[in-house]
């Protein structure tokens, strides 16, 4: 479209946005009030291709200077007499430097008051009770279980029922009301901002005049979230102020990576400033979000911020509120530009909102701020950059990057799927290439690394910041739908068959959670991350072995060696994918991105649900016109019950609860509570002096089965040797010679299911917290039910002189208690019911996996009878496929699947000590 030149009735007339530039680069009075009228606008792109300055004569180039490398140098630390293991963890701390002052409050004064403690005093002071504007415990619940679960309008409809109007009578009737009373809370949360950005388009209207446009940024003060959560007593107990290092040995060799004050950067960032400061470490998260599902094109970007102060395995429990939203930033489709710029356009727009939206931290963190903390001190705290949680798309975005180059290193487009180790990106340097290509020179590097025409990154001010090291992993789209989804099961396909690959998963072996794949894989239209983990779990290679160990919540310098050596061994093997031709070449940016898992596995990524939390629900809250107004109020209100609920938490010492909601379970399950079962095991003698031990072994409150024959055993459970392998147990382990015997015409009562507690690992965390192993049996077709098959799992069961540690591998076929005539105090008398697999052979060099076949008493397998006490965990076996049928009865070979959960990948790859 053609454009004018409005100045100085110039009129001049140039068929193109560059055209115009050159004209206005030749006219001085032009120049001059064109620049001035820019500075009205916050974003445009009128300086693409070097602006008005004149253009050099030569092409210019950086030198190609030493960076600094992100490897992570170990350094051994002697044993100090005063440095001993902590007795929460078993680790050795090396504490920072005392002459340092690192997290030492600026005054002796303990006990300052927090804001729970003003919470408290305002609330005494005036005519509320402790539930502040409600009368009681019932009407806070009630209106706490309304505000974030149930729309305006159903809560108007709601509190007019004349069951909760006559019955429960709260004080609040209309929700006008209740909101009301909402907002009365004794709580002062952080203000909403809006800042309106303009924005120059490069287009004209029919009148001939420049397009503009104005956008709205909406934001929280990130240094009052920090100290939000720097001051939150609830967050007392899980607060750190200054760095450290752990290991797991006296002499200081293997180092233990596990919340942010364990690393390295911490450390050295400390050096850079002051004696005395305290760093609150921000992890910054951002994700263009969806809004509407299926019409509309309704987007959010939300902004999310935590501190790294708070120890890891709170800040990932939502339910305790250690995130917070800090902006949302405008979302435009930005057709109003040209499509030659309107890329360029999108990168300045993000980079101008975000340079706004952090602003308040260039001068806290340079200088420091004064905040009462959760332990009552005053601290001098500089909120600093550590972590930015994004996708592959948005590092690039932040990295001023273009999609194609990596944003955290140089590496040539052309290398990357070589096991190159290359020079980092280095803010400084990015900033003078971007500083010398805005001058108009012609710059060889600013083309060779991929870099985009953002001149003034949000990030350039940021003291202390290198934002190309602070880019995290993003386990979900790198790992488990780039490398494997995309393109390891795409060449495994291809080489095995369509078909081949759809049987294997029909055929593979139940698992409780395991997700059957009744129709194959190739018919799934949707994958979401669950499908991906689901596919993982029976899949194998030392790919499946990287993603299991990045996603270790602690790691130590031996799974950091393990993690690059399973690494180095894809690269040793990849060519086998050329050599049957399936792929050309291994240039692929997420395959390149796992070069930088072992020096970036220190920060851990962003919970993803917080982007559902933040975004979608308060969308859902809105009318769906002018919903970032509404949504912010919405956000707003949900923060004030938020920290409504964690004072009164505090104020009736309620900090012990379990506030995570029960996860987890199978559809085994019933509705019968589940009670611990404390056997002894073989020769243990039960006293009512010794300490009750420990639960490891959980069976339901009832019994679902009850008054069992024998017969019925055998045909409902095929406990085919059942009476005489009873009988063998009772002989040798309860029942003295010339005690009672058992017989067919006894009675017993039986379990669907054991639960065993999964043993607390630093490294993981299991969801569901219970490792359910089950012998339920087949039941017939009923109606317009069809019935269901047996579900008989196999787990690992203590015994001697076998492989693993003393584990064998046994199918659980029957879960019972012994009649009352045959129990005696201080045995075990529940039981279980195992055909034995024989022991495990030697290790598979091929198949990185160990190899079991049946165990057979001529042509019946062998059995036994056990305390439920000796089973340890489950475990799942991939049959060697050559059979049909039911594969766990019709295969003769398996093999032990290591990778069905992160607990069993831990047990059998983890070179740390238990």
């Amino acid at each position: 479209m053609a454009q004018w030149c409005r100045w100085n009735d110039c009129g001049h007339w140039v068929p193109t946005a560059s055209g115009l530039n050159k004209h206005i680069s030749k006219s001085q009075s032009c120049c001059t009030k064109w620049i001035e009228w820019l500075q009205n606008f916050s974003i445009n792109v009128f300086d693409l291709g070097g602006g008005f300055a004149e253009p050099q004569p030569a092409d210019f180039d950086l030198p190609q200077h030493s960076e600094r490398r992100g490897r992570v140098e170990v350094e051994e630390v002697p044993d100090d007499s005063e440095t001993g293991p902590a007795q929460d963890n078993a680790c050795w701390i090396e504490s920072y430097p005392a002459e340092a002052l690192a997290g030492v409050p600026t005054t002796e004064q303990e006990n300052i008051p927090t804001k729970f403690h003003r919470i408290q005093d305002e609330l005494e002071n005036s005519d509320e009770g402790m539930w502040g504007p409600f009368h009681n415990e019932d009407e806070w619940e009630l209106a706490k279980w309304l505000i974030q679960n149930v729309g305006q309008n159903q809560t108007d409809k709601f509190l007019k029922l004349p069951i909760i109007k006559d019955r429960t009578s709260p004080s609040y009737t209309t929700n006008k009301a209740f909101l009301k009373k909402i907002d009365g809370l004794p709580l002062k949360a952080p203000a909403w901002h809006c800042n309106i950005v303009k924005v120059a388009r490069d287009l004209v209207d029919g009148d001939g005049e420049m397009l503009t446009t104005e956008l709205e940024l909406w934001w929280w003060d990130p240094v009052e979230c920090v100290c939000e959560l720097i001051g939150n007593p609830a967050f007392k107990e899980f607060m750190a102020y200054a760095p450290e290092r752990a290991y797991e040995d006296t002499q200081g060799k293997s180092r233990i990576y596990d919340d942010m004050w364990t690393c390295d950067w911490w450390w050295e960032t400390q050096g850079k400033l002051t004696p005395g400061a305290t760093i609150a470490p921000l992890i910054l998260a951002s994700d263009k979000t969806s809004l509407s599902q299926f019409r509309g094109d309704k987007s959010a970007w939300p902004v999310y911020m935590t501190i790294g102060n708070i120890e890891k395995s709170t800040r990932r429990k939502p339910c305790m509120h250690t995130a917070i939203l800090i902006g949302y930033l405008p979302v435009a489709k930005l057709d109003c530009f040209s499509k030659a710029t309107r890329s360029v356009a999108g990168y300045r727009l993000f980079h101008e909102c975000m340079r706004r939206l952090l602003q308040p931290l260039i001068a806290a963190g340079r200088e420091g701020v004064e905040m009462v903390c959760a332990d009552g001190r005053v601290q001098r705290v500089h909120p600093i950059l550590a972590a930015y949680v994004a996708d592959h798309p948005e590092q690039c975005l932040v990295a001023c990057t273009k999609e194609s180059f990596c944003p955290k290193c140089r590496v040539h487009r052309d290398d990357r799927g070589e096991l190159l180790t290359s020079l980092l990106r280095d803010p400084d340097r990015t900033i003078t290439i971007l500083a010398h290509k805005q001058s108009g020179r012609r710059v060889a590097a600013y083309t060779r690394e991929g870099l985009r025409p953002v001149y003034h990154p949000f990030w350039a001010d940021l003291p202390h910041a290198n934002i190309f090291a602070s880019l995290t992993l993003d386990i979900l789209h790198q790992l488990h739908k780039g490398v494997f989804h995309d393109h390891l099961l795409k060449w495994c396909t291809e080489i095995a068959g369509e078909d081949q690959i759809d049987k294997r998963f029909r055929m593979m072996t139940n698992y409780p959670g395991l997700r059957y794949f009744s129709k194959g894989i190739s018919l799934v239209l949707q994958w979401t991350g669950t499908e991906h983990r689901e596919m993982q779990r029976v899949f194998f290679g030392s790919v499946l072995d990287f993603i299991y160990y990045a996603q270790y919540h602690a790691h130590t310098s031996q799974t950091l060696d393990a993690l690059q050596n399973t690494l180095d061994e894809f690269h040793t093997h990849k060519h086998i994918f050329t050599d049957l031709g399936v792929h050309d070449d291994f240039n692929i940016p997420k395959l390149h991105s796992m070069m930088h898992y072992v020096d970036s596995i220190k920060s851990r990524e962003f919970p993803e649900r917080l982007h559902i939390d933040f975004a979608k629900n308060a969308y859902r809250a809105t009318n769906k016109r002018d919903y970032v107004v509404q949504m912010t109020k919405w956000l707003m209100r949900q923060e004030m019950v938020d920290q409504f609920t964690a004072y009164l938490d505090w104020r009736l010492q309620r900090f012990g609860e379990d506030l995570e909601p029960a996860t987890g379970g199978d559809e085994d399950d019933d509705d019968d509570e589940e009670m611990p079962t404390t056997a002894p095991m073989n020769g243990d003698e039960g006293s009512s002096t010794q300490p009750i031990p420990v639960s490891t072994h959980i069976l339901p409150s009832r019994p679902s089965f009850k008054a069992l024959t024998v017969t019925t055993i055998t045909r409902m459970f095929g406990a085919m040797n059942f009476l005489p392998a009873l009988t063998q147990f009772l002989h040798l382990n309860v029942v003295p010679a010339n005690g009672p015997i058992v017989s067919k015409w006894d009675l017993f009562h039986a379990y669907r299911r054991l639960s065993i507690p999964y043993e607390k690992l630093p490294a993981i965390h299991m969801t569901n917290g219970l490792d359910r192993i089950r012998a339920t049996p087949p039941t017939a077709p009923a109606g317009c039910s069809s019935g269901a098959v047996g579900k008989f799992d196999t787990a690992n069961m203590h015994t001697q002189g076998t492989a693993l540690e003393g584990l064998q591998v046994a199918q659980l076929q029957f879960i019972f208690e012994l009649p009352c005539h045959l129990t005696i105090v201080g045995k075990p008398n529940q039981l279980a019911y195992v055909e034995w697999f024989q022991p495990f052979r030697a290790w598979d060099e091929v198949f990185q996996m160990h190899a079991v076949t049946r165990s057979y008493a001529g042509r019946v397998p062998r059995s036994a009878v056990i305390p439920v006490s000796s089973i340890v965990h489950s475990c799942h076996l991939i049959p060697k496929f050559s059979t049909q049928g039911h594969v766990l009865d019709s295969c003769k070979t398996f093999y032990l699947n290591s990778w069905i959960d992160m607990y069993t990948f831990y047990k059998t790859h983890n070179p740390l000590k238990v």
